[in-house]
């Protein structure tokens, strides 16, 4: 007789949403595996992300946002299954996969200054399991909603256990007037049962009052940065980032 799996990560399942305790590590390796000194991954576990200033230098992020512009002006992707159109004006807002879709970006995603902190925090061997390139240009660039990864990534694709983290690389300058990533530290730590409708009738959104209670805990940073400046975030971190009213691009 097979018994039923228990799922640690319950979600948009039930009538009301739930915070839940992590059960996994935040950080699997050691300071002997990787890049990250004892202290910095100790950082890591607490906040949930760690910051790389100037991973990139200026020519490399230059290079690669010429790539991704070349990218969101290229109308074969428009009817690419992988590109986020906008309905209002028809620009390209993400592209998924983009390391499929791009030898720049392939490129980038087997770069060992990102792949080695990654198997550090991971303790093992990576792979890719989602890319996106973002692009929110001036005057339009519309809010990413608060998310965890992970709650999606389980959700839909069945990622059993909380062992992924994502490097976020800007090629603009981020500021909060253009949109700036945020992050409530130390979220990680806590799992979001969502809803199958969310606010806003999006499902695994975080309600609001899930949020107020992790942003009064945690607080709120806000993740400025040049180009070439790389965020390794926990997957069960919770981000949003604001509109872009301005006329400068944010990607």
């Amino acid at each position: 007789m097979d018994l039923p799996t228990l799922d640690d990560y319950p979600t948009r399942k039930g009538t009301e949403a739930a915070l839940l305790y992590r059960r996994d590590p935040t950080v699997w390796g050691t300071a002997e595996d990787g890049p990250l000194t004892d202290e910095e991954l100790q950082e890591h576990d607490r906040r949930g992300y760690t910051r790389f200033a100037s991973l990139l230098d200026a020519g490399e992020a230059a290079g690669h946002l010429d790539e991704a512009d070349r990218l969101v002006g290229d109308p074969r992707l428009r009817g690419d299954e992988r590109a986020v159109v906008d309905p209002a004006d028809g620009g390209v807002r993400s592209v998924f996969e983009v390391h499929r879709v791009s030898e720049v970006f392939e490129a980038l995603a087997n770069d060992p200054r990102l792949l080695e902190p990654a198997r550090q925090i991971l303790g093992s061997e990576v792979y890719v399991h989602q890319s996106r390139l973002d692009h929110r240009p001036g005057f339009g660039g519309g809010p990413l909603y608060w998310r965890s990864d992970f709650e999606t990534w389980h959700a839909e694709d069945g990622m059993p256990r909380m062992r992924a983290v994502g490097f976020s690389v800007a090629l603009t300058d981020h500021h909060p007037h253009n949109g700036a990533p945020l992050v409530m530290p130390g979220s990680h730590r806590t799992y979001v049962s969502c809803l199958e409708e969310g606010d806003g009738g999006r499902a695994g959104t975080p309600d609001r009052a899930t949020l107020t209670i992790l942003a009064d805990r945690h607080g709120i940073d806000v993740l400025e940065g040049a180009p070439g400046d790389v965020t390794a975030l926990d997957a069960n971190c919770m981000y949003a980032a604001g509109a872009n009213i301005t006329p400068w691009a944010r990607s």
